[in-house]
Formats: structure tokens, C-alpha cells, sequence
């Protein structure tokens, strides 16, 4: 329970952006701020400083002031950097969140029904998840991004322009459902040689009712179990490729993007780039660990396997 709090902790500090960057911030996360200048212990503050190391040539950012205003610092743009990471998580956990759901639908109806009706339908689905299953996971992100991000995606009657908020949301939501449609067809394998769906089939009970209220009961364990896991999987796929600059596009931000911003500034203003980096360990691991507790809760046989074990 720990680690869910943690993570609703992070997950309400995101969406309490826009009141912490307008009532207690007094910042535009998303605006550039270079001759910016802020009240600091009576003084008046430049947010870009000039270098006062070597012989004094370029810029450094105001460092963390551990105030309301700009409380980890600046970036090299001049702005702030604690707004610009809550609203960076809007974009992170919201992206992921719903990668998460459309890989579970897509990975949960596809090894349901591959599972449960076999012979050529299974053959056909098993056919096209061992192609995807056969690319690296990144390698694959990363093609699809680069192919689409210039030029949207464009399904029937439905497009999604080059840019949106939609494209990594769909392309990290595919590259994970073999991971979770094979797991659920193997146990829906498993449940359709079971003694009562066996005995619900000798007694004629219509496919669908079978499906409905014995396979499906045991199988939605399975997929709530998987929420987490996905959830940290996609959070990092869509850092790396907000870090790429393949994955969330200006003027919007994720943990990645300011991630890939705080770069130059590593040696100076080391707070841009490892106050992201923290934000996703920490929500990654919290995840993990909740993810591990649910199973155990869900699934009573991973403690005895756990006891046999010891």
C-alpha cells in the first residue's frame, strides 16, 4: 500500500501543475524567461547568469533556489524547472496510462480468442505476434516513431497528425501486446482443458456464455496484475523516446524531454536533468512494487511457491 501512495502522491502532484506554476510558482512552465529576474533574500536575481568560470564566456542558468519561485533552478531557457517537471508528468503518466489500456484490450482480446477457438484463427494471430515479438522492443519504437512523427498515421477515416499526443500513445500501446496476448492465450489454453469448461462444453453452453463466465473471471486477474508492470514499461519506452526527441514534440514536455534539455547543463546545473531522471525511478519503483504486492494478493499460488521455495 506503500508504494500506491507513493505513486498517487506523484501522480496528484502532476496534475496540481497548473495551479502549483500559476499560484505558487508565478511562472509559464512552456515560456521562455532569459532576461527573466526574480527577488532573491532582498536582491535582484538574473534567472541566466552570466559564467563566472574560465575566462567568463556564455551562460548559466540560476541554480535551485529551494523557494516558491524556480525551486530547482532554471533551465537554459530561463524556465522553471520543479513546473516543468509536474507538467512533464501530466504528459509521462498520462501517455503511458493510456498505452497501458490499449495494450491490455488489444493483447487481452487477442490471446482470449486465439486461445479459446484455436486451429487457424490461432495460427494466423500467433503468426503476427511472433513477427512483432521477433523486433526489439526499442529498436521497434524507435523505427515507428522516426517514420511517423513527420509524416502522422492515417487509418481508414481516422488520422493522427504528425506531432499529436496520439502517435506515441498508439505506437507504445502495439509494441507491448505480444508480451501480454501470449501470457493470456497460454492460460486460456490452460482454463479450456479445465475440468468445468470441459464439462460446461459437454453440457452444450453456447461459446460466448462460456467465454463470458469462465474464461474471462480467470483471465481478468491476469490483466489486472499486468496494469503496473505495463504501466513502468511504457512510462520509460516514452522517456527514452521523448529523450530522442521522437516521442513527445515541443511545446508540450515529458520527463524525457527535460531529461534531454538538462544535458548541456550537466556539469553546471546538474538538478535539470536528475530531478526527471529521480521523478521516473521513483514512479517506476513504486509501480514495481506495488505490481509485486498485487500479484501476491491476486494470486495466492505465487506465495506458495515463494514458501516452497525457502
Amino acid at each position: 500500500m506503500l508504494a500506491l501512495f507513493a505513486f498517487l502522491v506523484i501522480v496528484a502532484a502532476s496534475l496540481g501543475a497548473p495551479w502549483y506554476a500559476q499560484y505558487v510558482a508565478h511562472t509559464d512552465p512552456f515560456h521562455s524567461n532569459i532576461d527573466g529576474e526574480i527577488e532573491l533574500d532582498g536582491q535582484t536575481v538574473s534567472v541566466i547568469q552570466g559564467s563566472t568560470e574560465g575566462l567568463g564566456l556564455g551562460q548559466t542558468p540560476l541554480g535551485p533556489t529551494w523557494r516558491a519561485a524556480y525551486f530547482l533552478g532554471a533551465d537554459n531557457q530561463g524556465r522553471d524547472i520543479a513546473a516543468r517537471i509536474l507538467y512533464g508528468g501530466r504528459y509521462s503518466l498520462g501517455i503511458a496510462g493510456a498505452a497501458t489500456l490499449i495494450c491490455l484490450a488489444l493483447g487481452g482480446v487477442i490471446g482470449v480468442v486465439a486461445g479459446f477457438f484455436g486451429g487457424i484463427i490461432d495460427q494466423v494471430l500467433s503468426r503476427i505476434l511472433d513477427v512483432l515479438w521477433a523486433f526489439p522492443v526499442y529498436l521497434l519504437a524507435i523505427s515507428l516513431s522516426i517514420v511517423l512523427i513527420s509524416k502522422g498515421l492515417e487509418i481508414g477515416p481516422f488520422t493522427i497528425e504528425a506531432g499529436s499526443l496520439l502517435l506515441p500513445i498508439v505506437i507504445i500501446g502495439i509494441i507491448f501486446v505480444p508480451y501480454v496476448a501470449r501470457p493470456i492465450r497460454a492460460q486460456v489454453l490452460t482454463l479450456r482443458r479445465s475440468d468445468f469448461v470441459l464439462a460446461s462444453i459437454g453440457f452444450g453452453v453456447p461459446s460466448h456464455r462460456i467465454l463470458l463466465f469462465d474464461i474471462l473471471p480467470n483471465v481478468s486477474t491476469t490483466l489486472i496484475v499486468f496494469v503496473p508492470l505495463m504501466m513502468a514499461l511504457n512510462m520509460l519506452t516514452e522517456s527514452a523516446l521523448s529523450f530522442l526527441s521522437i516521442g513527445v514534440q515541443e511545446p508540450n514536455a515529458s520527463w524525457g524531454t527535460i531529461i534531454q534539455d538538462g544535458l548541456a547543463l550537466l556539469y553546471t546545473r546538474p538538478m535539470v536533468a536528475l530531478a526527471p531522471g529521480l521523478a521516473i525511478a521513483a514512479s517506476v519503483l513504486a509501480l514495481n512494487v506495488f505490481g509485486d504486492g498485487l500479484r501476491d494478493a491476486l494470486d495466492p499460488r505465487s506465495k506458495l511457491r515463494i514458501r516452497g521455495g525457502t
